[in-house]
């Protein structure tokens, strides 16, 4: 993968334009979808380690996810004409920002590492009602549901998700974790939910943990 180096160190130092450019040009050239994100992916994963030994920081990372993200764009229709499109799933789950709640840059930088590390996420976006989270995890027979809010009144939305999802009967197939920054054990408790964290990060290793039955 020695000829795609530049496509991983581009994104590593965070060329937004430089990055795209050279993947609809790898692209046009008809080079292996597949190769191409797996130079994304390790770049994702060098910024992953900067970020850990705090030589990159939060704008970085918010960086590095919105680059993730319009390149999986471009690649997509690309790997499912290639057959590649369902490389190896690790999990299904269904994400979103609580309803009442517009924010969303920890939620997307997670969303990057989730679908980096192999999990099949539909992400809703934000401000989503309970009812449409709980409709989403039926439909993509999902088996994790994050919820994500920073505002205090974000703890509602996310407890009557947890309730409808009991009452869907699926509570028992389904785990649940809680994102932002002041979710805490108090609220996981309150809510019902299985985890809680405040760094994308520690919730990547929750929910591989989960993936892998631990």
């Amino acid at each position: 993968m020695a000829k795609l180096q530049a496509l991983t160190d581009s994104f590593v130092n965070l060329d937004e334009s430089g990055t795209l450019e050279m993947l609809k040009s790898h692209l046009a050239k008809g080079d292996n979808p597949q190769d191409l994100f797996a130079a994304l992916s390790e770049g994702m994963n060098v910024v992953g380690e900067k970020y850990g030994s705090r030589e990159y920081f939060l704008a970085e990372l918010v960086m590095a996810a919105e680059i993730f993200k319009e390149g999986m764009e471009m690649l997509q229709p690309a790997m499912l004409k290639a057959g590649g499109g369902e490389a190896k799933v690790v999990g299904r789950m269904v994400i979103g920002t609580v309803q009442g709640d517009l924010h969303d840059i920890g939620k997307n930088i997670f969303v990057a590492l989730a679908r980096n590390a192999g999990f099949c996420v539909n992400d809703l976006g934000v401000d989503v009602p309970p009812a449409k989270l709980i409709e989403a995890v039926k439909a993509d027979n999902a088996t994790i549901l994050g919820l994500s809010g920073i505002m205090t009144m974000s703890m509602q939305p996310m407890a009557e998700s947890v309730k409808l999802l009991k009452e869907a009967g699926l509570r028992g197939k389904v785990k649940v974790i809680l994102g932002g920054l002041p979710v805490d054990e108090r609220w996981r408790e309150l809510a019902g939910a299985d985890a809680a964290t405040d760094d994308a990060y520690k919730g990547l290793r929750i929910i591989q943990s989960w993936a892998e039955g631990k």
